[in-house]
């Protein structure tokens, strides 16, 4: 869907620890002032930019008074600002920086160009939908996170198995013993979940990919459910270690036998920019190394 909207405020965002995101970060600052559009730098972004003179901000901040972020950075990066401002509705657009840049597929060479194009309103929209988790012990919640790419219950830094029953709205799935179970969205079906043997889905859909992780098993397969489906995991009180759930890849979330947990669609969307040239079946050719000929 091509979109008409006009930005005036825009937050920076870049990875910390690499020279090349500073560089990037000068060449959009530029690009921007040129523009006469207001700029507001992320409180730790703008330790890499010394002397900089342009508004600072925290996040929460940036969500309330910012129409666009530019993050600088790779996938991890922008994984880490759609959870952050998704709930503010905030456009995101990705810079790569990184290594594979699903998300962040404007390519440095290119900054000038195709940000140029974005703020003068030609560009596509996206919208993403994320995972909420919740674990529950006893009746009561005890933690909570949320995710763009996917949600994994695993057993940590122990090498065992986990014994565990599924449940997709509310009807019993089966009872599974394996290294853990990714829960993905589109989005992330290009991420771990490709690794563990899942299929890439079109970000377009709204689904959710669940894949076993090394099943004591040779018929368990991925499982493709419908995007609102509430997905529930019964911990067996069986496991003689403490599980772990992490989200995008962060902030475990500590499990104990017998907890139950609850995966399911977050309310609020990402709004991710893209290129007007942008392709989802090139990138996953040029990235995932897919021939273009016979």
């Amino acid at each position: 869907m091509q979109a008409k909207e006009q930005f005036r405020t825009v937050g920076l965002i870049g990875r910390m620890g690499s020279e090349l995101v500073g560089e990037s970060l000068q060449q959009l600052i530029e690009l921007l002032d040129k523009h006469g559009l207001s700029i507001v730098i992320e409180e730790s972004t703008a330790t890499i930019l010394p002397g900089d003179n342009h508004q600072k901000g925290s996040r929460k901040m940036m969500g309330e008074i910012c129409d666009l972020i530019i993050v600088v950075g790779g996938d991890g990066c922008l994984l880490g600002a759609a959870r952050d401002f998704a709930r503010s509705r905030v456009s995101l657009l990705g810079i790569n920086r990184g290594r594979l840049g699903f998300l962040t597929d404007i390519s440095p060479q290119n900054i000038n160009a195709l940000v140029t194009e974005v703020l003068n309103g030609e560009y596509l929209l996206e919208e993403r939908f994320l995972l909420e988790a919740e674990v529950i012990r006893d009746g009561r919640p005890v933690g909570e996170s949320s995710a763009l790419n996917d949600v994994v219950f695993h057993s940590g830094s122990s090498i065992t198995m986990l014994e565990f029953e599924l449940f997709i709205e509310g009807q019993f799935v089966y009872c599974q013993r394996s290294d853990g179970i990714i829960i993905s969205t589109p989005t992330g079906s290009t991420a771990y979940a490709l690794s563990g043997g899942g299929p890439i889905m079109h970000p377009n859909l709204d689904a959710i990919v669940l894949v076993p992780m090394f099943p004591h098993t040779l018929s368990s397969r991925p499982l493709v459910v419908g995007g609102n489906s509430e997905i529930k995991i019964v911990v067996s009180k069986n496991n003689e270690c403490s599980p772990r759930l992490t989200s995008d890849g962060q902030g475990d979330i500590s499990v104990e036998p017998g907890d139950v947990l609850y995966v399911r669609k977050k309310s609020h969307k990402m709004k991710l920019l893209h290129p007007l040239n942008h392709s989802f079946y090139e990138s996953c050719r040029s990235k995932l190394g897919w021939s273009e000929v016979l």
